[in-house]
């Protein structure tokens, strides 16, 4: 009788270690999830931006119909972009597409000194500091996340559910290269 309670009483905790670590996993994705929608929040306010931003240099710099072509095809690339990884490369492509579409605005002292402009300038300064700390807070919950479905004895269970690695939402290269400064 005593060796039957025993098994049971190891029967129990073993189910109510896995029910705790199934429901620390559930809690760990939920927060990736809620970090993942956070940046989707600010990467929406960017992309409505854009078009207004576009229209206002678009009034100034007509013949650099090239550079429009770049930030619109970006653009549609984020609509068409479906895990992070890929919406990363997308919204790294527009970051790319605005700098150039900023140093267009450069060449146009008029356009510099549009208040439209500069409140557009500005509004798209603020979001970008929104993006990155949305994006450190994702990859904290993508890293805490994808510690705790690969580790002992947790994978166990991750890999019994089919939790699978999160990517992480990564600058591009030319934003994490050190610029150079020359006097």
């Amino acid at each position: 009788m005593t060796v039957l309670l025993v098994i049971l009483g190891i029967a129990a905790v073993v189910v109510l270690w896995a029910v705790s670590v199934y429901n620390r996993l559930i809690r760990m994705k939920n927060l990736k999830n809620e970090a993942w929608s956070g940046i989707d929040v600010q990467l929406k306010r960017r992309f409505d931006l854009v078009p207004n931003l576009v229209e206002t240099v678009k009034g100034y710099a007509t013949h650099e119909k090239e550079v429009f072509e770049r930030v619109t095809e970006a653009r549609s690339a984020i609509s068409r972009s479906g895990s992070v990884g890929e919406r990363a490369e997308s919204e790294n492509m527009l970051s790319g597409a605005l700098k150039t579409l900023f140093a267009v605005a450069e060449n146009y002292p008029e356009l510099k000194a549009n208040t439209n402009f500069l409140q557009l300038q500005e509004q798209l300064a603020s979001l970008e500091n929104d993006i990155q700390m949305s994006r450190r807070y994702y990859n904290g919950a993508a890293r805490d996340y994808n510690i705790a479905i690969a580790t002992f004895p947790a994978v166990l269970i991750a890999q019994k559910f089919g939790y699978e690695k999160a990517d992480y939402f990564e600058a591009a290269e030319e934003e994490k290269a050190t610029p150079k400064v020359a006097f």
